[in-house]
């Protein structure tokens, strides 16, 4: 089987034509959409982008392979351990490594392992190609590449492509001359003046007040034109959403270039074509604007659309966990699953057209946030376990199928839920805890650690934007809730010398 897996980072699926977004950011993915398997309810286990790809290559939960952070211990996953042979044992096999037992040629084209340090991810593919720049790339310096590559492989009879695409990822870097497609569209009616009001009231890392970071200098906003420094008005949020929506539609272009080009060799009718990413982005959800620091139906839900050749086109709405995909995939090649694999295939239901979903799933964020969720029915609960510098409240509840966008929380007038979907969440971690071969859970180990990556000693800085903002009211509050000692501030991680290494804020 030739197949070509499209991996375009922080990709949101409620922001393509396909899923119903009303800007045209995303012609020629909807093309491919109209011939595929678009599910609707396709959730990355662990986010973001470390903990995401690190599920998806092992096929395993961030509870049993370890890697749940974006630094510290849990950022790197568990070896296999005394049991293994001179490679993997096939139990543990990796995706990439399953299809090239299966017998084909793998190609990827990506910086993320150079990004994230993340060599695991290169398991199982012949070629390998790394622009170098960290994901800062744009995807005209990448797209030639991909294309070349399947010249290359257009002569095999099984082949796998892995072409990774950053554009809608912070920051928002389209060259200027690609002007802005979305000049006169409205932004989605659930954003109000109203609600960015209440937002600018709040703070945290990435909230309405505070864009980013780490508070760059000028020379920053010049190189990066399309990033706003904060929102305060619609007006700074139409311009903020149209960075992210023209880094889409400029993702959308190589992907456009690809198809032409699977066309062009003779090959289309033949390749089977995935369109994913590894998580969304929060752009107001939750108060966050433009990141991925939450366990919930924005973070975690990403897109996922199958071409596969000779199935009939049409929409799955079961909940799946994106790695139960791949695992379809190495039961449509005619390998077994792996036998530590999380993940499940529905290979007979997806060949017959029907929805084989779970009946719920649980994720996790433990690189921005302390937080896990659990989603049943048309419920998401929302648990946060550590402050995650934000005034969350323990427990957040939503319906999803009325409610995507999370703002309205059921928790308060909704306890019997609240206690279930806590039953439901505390059930699977006892269950996982059990099928682990540590017997512990990382998830909590993590936050035993220092808590979230992005959150140990960040907090001076935040203070000091704040107060060059002139605004005393959020200085108060932050210091008044987060005391010394509690790992939020760079006197508790000095000694350890974890400030002296450079921040990796995106």
């Amino acid at each position: 089987m030739k197949i070509v897996y499209i991996d375009i980072d922080t990709l949101r699926p409620d922001h393509l034509g396909c899923y119903g977004y009303h800007r045209n950011t995303s012609p020629h993915i909807d093309a491919v959409a109209k011939e595929a398997v678009r599910f609707d309810a396709c959730f990355v286990p662990d986010a973001p982008c470390l903990p995401s790809r690190s599920a998806l290559h092992h096929g395993r939960f961030g509870i049993h392979n370890g890697a749940l952070n974006h630094g510290g211990t849990f950022a790197d996953p568990y070896p296999e351990g005394p049991g293994r042979a001179f490679g993997n044992t096939y139990a543990y096999k990796k995706f990439v490594q399953v299809l090239k037992q299966a017998g084909s040629y793998n190609a990827l084209v990506s910086s993320f392992a150079g990004r994230h340090d993340s060599w695991w991810y290169l398991a199982g593919f012949h070629e390998v190609y790394d622009c170098g720049k960290g994901g800062m790339e744009i995807q005209t310096e990448v797209t030639p590449t991909a294309l070349g590559m399947l010249d290359r492989l257009k002569g095999k009879k099984d082949f796998y492509l892995h072409f990774n695409i950053w554009d809608p990822h912070t920051p928002y870097r389209t060259p200027a001359d690609y002007g802005n497609p979305f000049t006169g569209d409205p932004v989605a009616p659930w954003i109000t003046q109203d609600r960015i009001d209440r937002d600018y009231g709040n703070f945290g890392q990435h909230c309405a007040a505070s864009r980013l970071t780490d508070w760059p200098s000028e020379d920053y906003y010049k190189n990066y034109p399309r990033v706003v420094r904060e929102i305060k008005t619609l007006a700074d949020y139409k311009r903020h959403i149209d960075g992210y929506d023209t880094g889409i539609r400029f993702a959308d272009e190589a992907v456009g270039k690809v198809v032409a080009h699977l066309k062009k060799l003779g090959i289309y009718d033949e390749t089977a074509i995935i369109i994913s990413s590894d998580h969304g982005e929060n752009q107001g959800e939750l108060g966050i604007y433009g990141d991925h620091q939450t366990a919930d139906l924005i973070t975690n839900r990403v897109p996922m659309i199958v071409k596969w050749p000779g199935l009939k086109p049409r929409v799955d709405a079961g909940l799946h966990y994106q790695f139960d995909l791949t695992a379809t995939v190495v039961e449509l090649l005619g390998m077994r699953v792996p036998e530590k694999w999380d993940a499940v295939g529905f290979k007979d239901a997806f060949l017959a057209g029907r929805e084989a979903g779970r009946e719920s799933l649980v994720i996790s964020n433990s690189a921005w946030s302390s937080m896990r969720a659990v989603i049943w029915g048309e419920n998401i609960l929302i648990k946060t376990y550590r402050d995650p510098v934000r005034e969350f409240p323990e427990h957040l509840l939503f319906n999803r199928n009325t409610d995507p966008h999370e703002l309205a929380d059921l928790a308060p007038s909704m306890p019997e839920r609240v206690h279930e979907g806590l039953a439901r969440l505390q059930g699977w971690v006892d269950e996982q805890i059990l099928k682990s071969d540590r017997k512990e859970d990382p998830f909590m180990r993590v936050i035993e650690e220092g808590g979230a990556y992005h959150l140990r000693g960040r907090l001076d800085r935040v203070v000091e934007h704040y107060e060059k903002l002139g605004r005393p009211d959020l200085v108060e509050r932050i210091k008044a809730r987060y005391k010394p000692g509690s790992g939020y501030w760079a006197a508790d991680w000095r000694e350890t010398g974890f400030l002296n290494r450079p921040m990796q804020g995106m």
